[in-house]
């Protein structure tokens, strides 16, 4: 059997800062391409936000990172600049070139910044920093969607952000054919308002405000830091700081996360990009 190839792009927005998140996409990205036999993966990094690289069109599979700090951080950069400019040079091509379509994945910093280039949602700052392994429950179009479907309802996915995006909406989301597909579990106890958590732009754009590519080694990897344990047992408790801990040893918990929200993004993206190539 021919092999065909496939471009896979990661857009790196951790701005040269110590992280988990690079390795984990790139381990997915690995790993699905070993078990396909049609495709062989072309994978490339770009640091995007510390060197001002950016991917051209010539990439089929893009998968934007998480990153720290204000998603407003970047405001008036040529980094920014160029990455807001692919996103609608991507946008544009899928337009005009229904027969093969670009596809881009956007997590956590990224879906933020992919609110604000598409304005579906109000870009805000959090009350308190949500970090640890959080709860997420699916809307009725995303117990539907490829993405989410296999897992339960409410799921848990690793969280860690000082940045939310609330208020979808509804006006420009129904302009872009646009869903929400998951929202951030709150207590029925509080009046906060639920911050979106996945959202689907298209077939070929989506993402999502949790980090879908995280394991449990890399959870492990902040929480045995001492500030991020204080961190997470002031905000939510020794309590629930264990139950976190044991929810990553949990195979239906971010393990399953993990194995189903990306790799389904990519497969479904090989899949439809194979067809065309056929």
């Amino acid at each position: 059997m021919n092999k065909f190839d496939i471009k896979v792009a990661t857009i790196d927005l951790y701005n040269n800062e110590p992280n988990e998140g690079i390795r984990c996409i790139g381990e997915i990205v690995k790993q699905t391409g070993e078990q396909r036999t049609d495709v062989n993966i072309i994978y490339k990094r770009f640091d995007t936000r510390y060197k001002e690289e950016i991917p051209g069109l010539e990439f089929d599979i893009y998968i934007s990172s998480g990153g720290p700090g204000s998603p407003f951080d970047g405001e008036g950069t040529k980094w920014e600049k160029d990455y807001f400019n692919l996103i609608e040079k991507i946008y544009d091509y899928n337009k005009n070139n229904p027969e093969r379509k670009k596809y881009i994945f956007f997590i956590c910093h990224s879906f933020q910044l992919m609110a604000r280039f598409f304005e579906f949602g109000e870009v805000t700052k959090r009350e308190f920093k949500s970090f640890g392994v959080m709860p997420f429950i699916k809307t009725e179009a995303g117990k539907r969607d490829l993405l989410l479907k296999e897992l339960p309802n409410p799921f848990y996915a690793a969280d860690i952000r000082n940045y939310q995006v609330i208020n979808g909406n509804e006006k420009v989301l129904n302009e872009l054919g646009a869903k929400i597909l998951s929202y951030e579990f709150v207590d029925t106890n509080t009046e906060r308002e639920p911050a979106l958590a996945a959202v689907r732009i298209s077939g070929e754009i989506a993402g999502t405000q949790f980090h879908p590519e995280a394991d449990p080694e890399s959870m492990l990897y902040h929480f045995n830091k001492p500030d991020e344990k204080k961190l997470i047992t002031d905000i939510y408790g020794e309590e629930r700081f264990n139950e976190m801990i044991n929810l990553l040893h949990n195979p239906g918990a971010i393990k399953l996360t993990r194995r189903t929200v990306l790799p389904s993004f990519i497969n479904n993206a090989i899949d439809e990009l194979v067809k065309v190539i056929v």
